[in-house]
This record gives C-alpha cells, structure tokens and sequence, in this order.
C-alpha cells in the first residue's frame, strides 16, 4: 500500500490544486471532493459555483443532486437489514412482499433485485414526475409489472426501479415499517453520525441544494430501452429533479440529495470492511463478498446500457476496467456512479473511501474528474 502522501494539510491543497483545475480546465462548475483514509477525513475541498442563475457559491454545507450513487445508500440500508437476521439473498422477494409476485415474479430474489435481474428494470408507461415521486404509487406499479426478461436470467440495469423494489423489502422486513428515508436516517446515517446524507430532503436545507447545470442531449432512438428506463419526462434534468415534490419524494434509486462529505463516510465503513469509529453496521465478511460479481458481468452487455458492467452481488460496481478514472483497476474496489458523474467509492486494499458531488451533468467518456484521479493516485495509489 502507498504511504499517504503528506498531512491533512498539504492533501488538502493538493486537491484543491486539482479541483481547481477540473474547473479551469475540463468545464467543471461546481464541486465538493472528500476522502477518509484508514478511517479519518483527510480531504474535504470544495469551489465553484452551486447556482449560475443566482452566483451562488459552492460552500462547505452545499448539497447535490447524486442520482445513483443513491442506490449505494439503498443498497446498505438493505445489507443491514441481512445482517440481523431479517432478510435472506436467495429468498424470493415476494417472501417479504407478497404483491411482487404477479405477472411471473414469484420466485425472483432479493439478490437478483441487487443484481439487476428482476427483469423490470422499466418504469411504469406514462409516469409522470408526480408519481415518480409517490413512493405508494411507485412500489404498487412495479409490483403488478410484467418482466421483460425472465428474472435472474439477464443483467439489465434498473436505472430508477432498483431502488423501489430494494426499498421496499427494507420497509416490508423493518418490525417498525418506517418509511425508506427515515429509516436510513435512523439505521445507517445516525449510527455512523452522518449528516447532510437525504432521501427526500427537508424543508430546510433546499436552500443549500445546487442547482444542475443538464448534459447535452443524449441522441437515442425512440424505441431505446434505455428511455423506458429512464423516460424524457422523469429524465436526470434540473426541471425534473429541481421540482419541489422530487426533491422531497423518496425515491430511492436516484433522489439522493447530498454531499461529499455524507457520501465519502459512508465509503469509509465499507473500506473499512464493515466498522466506523468503534461503530460497526456490518461483517467483515459480508462487506467481502459484496465484490462478488454478477453472473456474466464480464462478457456479456447490459442489456440496458449496451456495454457490459462490473455490478457485484451486493448492488454496488467494482472497480476494474471501463471503471471511472477515481475509482481505479482493483477489480474488489466498490462504487457506485450516478447519472452526470457524481461518485462514490470505497477501496478496502487500501482503506481509502471517497466521493466527488458536482452539479454539472456530463455524458461519457468525457472525464473532467482526471486531475482529481492523478491526485489520488499520487497520494494514495491503489
């Protein structure tokens, strides 16, 4: 392992350095970078701007829009729940959600949900952002959903259905039947002394939340499944996500609304292999097997996103190759990516987690985080 490259201090004006060129050079707007190693924050730089229309600045307490790195959250909250005892992977969902079983769902798993291999990884036709943001009407329309695919067959990712379906077997299986963002609030940030970390935000910090700067046009045919997963009027926009009711909706697999800082400590408890500050939310080896990849991950092409990627058992990505320039090669390094480039990860070789939130939504392969990569790699290797 690297030795860490200098105290808190210099690490600190080191990626400052290179925040500031992501901004200077690769388009960047705004942005919150934060790092723990082996345990403790030893990056925590931010700059730019949060709101173009306003001149807002990004300040320490500024809060993003992470879209799926959401799913990392939701995937968590769910591993907890198998840690006590009150979930198994290999049981059917409908074990614990008896609905989820219409239209040939029976025997689907809890580990195919964290797979991506339900076979419904679509939205309801004609979801508008209301019901998006209606966790009641959400969870009752993909539990009567017909599969396109037979479940457990077939990796297709469920760019906004996963989280439902993973949320909904933590609510069904919690003895208190909170609802999904109080429960993370509750199990995992309280526990972990997390703040800043949402799933339907307050009202009062929407005054702290960046606005989006959207991404070019994605050019897709109209028939592409991909829009089926992620229709144009729920699309990854600031008219979308900047709605009121959204960002106050639970919506569990690309509503999370947070910063660096929340993110990069909850990486810190998976790098970790489990424990945080004498606090430990899960296994040693559970955390290890959740880098066990999904069947044919390697060879074959999501059948959602056209390339094949590296999703393990336990919901979250694995580094590797097409892993993003943080994150690096080590094939057991856990992320989790959200639409526009937000990230977070956590590398257990090492014992360093990370996340970058920006509010500047940008499509592949354009890389405006590889100042930020080169610093790491200097810093920390791995």
């Amino acid at each position: 392992m690297a030795a860490v490259a200098g105290t808190r201090t210099r690490l600190n004006e080191i990626f400052a350095q290179a925040l500031d060129r992501s901004i200077r050079d690769h388009g960047e707007v705004g942005l919150h970078v934060a790092i723990y190693h082996e345990g403790e924050l030893v990056v925590d730089v931010w700059g730019g701007v949060a709101d173009p229309v306003t001149g807002r600045k990004v300040q320490s307490d500024t809060l993003f829009p992470v879209f799926s790195v959401t799913k990392a959250v939701t995937a968590t909250a769910l591993h907890l729940q198998a840690e006590r005892g009150l979930v198994e992977y290999d049981r059917p969902i409908a074990q614990y959600w008896p609905e989820f079983a219409a239209e040939g769902k029976g025997q689907t798993t809890v580990r195919d949900a964290l797979s991506h291999r339900t076979g419904i990884p679509q939205m309801p036709q004609g979801v508008t952002p209301d019901q998006m943001a209606d966790y009641e009407w959400m969870v009752d329309r993909l539990a009567r959903m017909k599969p396109w695919f037979e479940p457990g067959t077939t990796n297709a990712y469920h760019c906004y259905s996963f989280g439902w379906i993973v949320a909904e077997i933590v609510r069904r299986t919690d003895p208190k039947r909170r609802p999904f963002g109080r429960f993370v609030q509750e199990e995992v940030c309280a526990p972990l002394g997390i703040h800043d970390l949402f799933i339907g935000i307050p009202d009062a910090v929407e005054p702290r939340v960046a606005r989006l700067i959207d991404p070019p046009d994605m050019q897709m045919p109209p028939d592409a499944p991909f829009l089926k997963c992620i229709p144009p009027q729920v699309g990854c926009f600031e008219q979308v996500f900047g709605r009121a009711n959204v960002r106050r909706g639970c919506i569990p697999g690309a509503g999370g609304i947070m910063n660096a800082r929340a993110v990069a400590r909850l990486f810190a408890m998976l790098a970790n292999e489990g424990e945080l500050d004498g606090v430990r939310l899960l296994s040693a080896e559970r955390v290890r097997s959740f880098s066990n990849p999904r069947p044919n991950t390697d060879d074959q092409p999501d059948a959602i996103l056209g390339f094949p990627v590296r999703v393990g058992t336990g919901g979250y990505w694995l580094g590797g190759p097409g892993a993003p320039s943080v994150v690096g090669s080590n094939p057991r390094t856990l992320h989790h990516p959200g639409a526009g480039g937000s990230i977070g990860w956590a590398n257990t070789e090492t014992r360093t987690a990370g996340a970058v939130c920006h509010n500047r939504m940008f499509n592949a392969p354009e890389d405006p985080f590889a100042p930020i990569a080169q610093a790491i790699g200097r810093s920390f290797g791995g």
